[in-house]
């Protein structure tokens, strides 16, 4: 009897095993959040494109646009949660990576090619290694950035120090593979309660970078910013977990807490849902992007304003797009379209930046409706590749490879 009972589990154990490589098909999606991640790309490649001109300007007009990135691990902490929490009886560790995989990485290689074509556009005079690197270097640097391995300082080939010398803004995907490996190996394991202590916890990071603290002497003066993250070094490194960290916590914190509150009322656990919620929150995310510098130059005031907007502000906003439905098809649209173009956009708008720059550098004295022109165009292009891309490139090889590796 025993034999047979322990028959019963084997098979039962392979047929589970056997499964495990189903595609299980995805969930239903928050469009609001959708909306609001194509809100905050589209802020990125807006303050992008107005860094250019700090030399001549002094200021930055879209001066907290580099929050979205923390905006983004808090979406992605959110997503992960609800996305995966339920499913890890019916799934193994290589289907959830094939799964993300297949989802971030093949806008990975296009950001990676788009860069290496506009890397020939660019002058030595702006970045001092373009003009001196070796062919085998450039290979090799191409291989890695395909890969997602990041490149140590001796292997950058644009003088910035960037891990991804062909498209700097890879660096957020970098830390964003990091938190999927942490959520598979160990986060998911944890206790809602566990989540929750390490979330407060992780806020720390936030605090030591934003109010000039400094605890472990890696910044050579106060920082009070959160800005980095981008370079193989202890300072670098030390910023980009610390903005990953809290973000990433708060986001899967939340979203194993509106599960517990959902009643047929409030079908979705959340206190902040509203009419007109995308809309809201839209703004929310414009005015906390392009707030000015708050308080004067010793930067201890907008310090405290962007641990505010990533600590408070970022999962309020969060939770108004979880609570939120849109009610009409117009808002159902911009939902639908802006999440879809976000990652495109995001992952290969950069390399077009580095253009603008150069030419921006060596035209100081245009007129200023070149300038305005050049970034309206930016702008245009970006999106252009990013739309192309996503329906000619991303979409059609997801399906592809979601038809190879799984089965059905």
């Amino acid at each position: 009897m025993v034999l047979f009972e322990r028959y019963d589990q084997l098979e039962n154990n392979k047929i589970m095993a056997q499964n495990k490589d189903i595609y299980l098909a995805s969930k239903p999606r928050y469009e609001i959040l959708d909306g609001l991640r194509g809100v905050a790309a589209l802020m990125v490649l807006f303050f992008h494109c107005f860094e250019t001109y700090i030399p001549q300007f002094g200021t930055q007009h879209i001066n907290h646009g580099y929050l979205a990135v923390d905006f983004f691990f808090v979406l992605s902490g959110f997503v992960i949660g609800y996305a995966y929490d339920d499913r890890w009886g019916k799934m193994s560790y290589w289907n959830f990576f094939k799964r993300r995989l297949i989802r971030l990485h093949p806008m990975v290689v296009a950001g990676t090619v788009v860069g290496a074509c506009f890397y020939f556009f660019a002058e030595d005079g702006i970045w001092p290694l373009l003009g001196n690197v070796e062919p085998w270097k450039f290979g090799l640097c191409f291989v890695m950035a395909l890969l997602m391995i990041p490149a140590s300082p001796g292997l950058d080939i644009r003088g910035w120090g960037e891990t991804n010398s062909f498209n700097g803004a890879n660096w957020s995907l970098t830390f964003e593979y990091i938190g999927n490996i942490l959520y598979a190996f160990l986060l998911r394991r944890l206790p809602t309660i566990a989540i929750g202590v390490l979330c407060v916890a992780s806020i720390f990071f936030t605090m030591d970078m934003t109010l000039g603290w400094d605890v472990f002497e890696l910044f050579a003066e106060p920082k009070y910013n959160v800005i980095g993250g981008w370079s193989l070094n202890a300072e670098q490194l030390y910023i980009g977990f610390g903005r990953l960290l809290y973000p990433f916590l708060c986001g899967l914190l939340i979203s194993r807490i509106l599960p517990k509150h959902m009643t047929e009322a409030n079908p979705s656990g959340s206190p902040l849902g509203m009419r007109g919620g995308f809309w809201w929150a839209s703004l929310l995310l414009v005015i906390l992007f392009a707030m000015p510098q708050v308080g004067g130059k010793d930067g201890l005031a907008d310090g405290i304003y962007q641990l505010f907007a990533i600590v408070v502000m970022f999962p309020i906003i969060v939770l108004i797009g979880a609570g939120s439905k849109t009610t009409d098809k117009r808002s159902a649209r911009w939902c639908e379209t802006l999440g879809n173009l976000s990652y495109p956009l995001y992952i290969t708008h950069y390399p077009l930046m580095y253009v603008q720059m150069t030419w921006a550098a060596h035209h100081q004295d245009a007129p200023v409706w070149h300038h305005v022109v050049l970034n309206i165009g930016m702008c245009i292009i970006s999106i252009g590749i990013a739309w192309a891309l996503l329906k000619l490139y991303d979409e059609p090889v997801r399906a592809w490879l979601k038809k190879k590796l799984f089965k059905r």
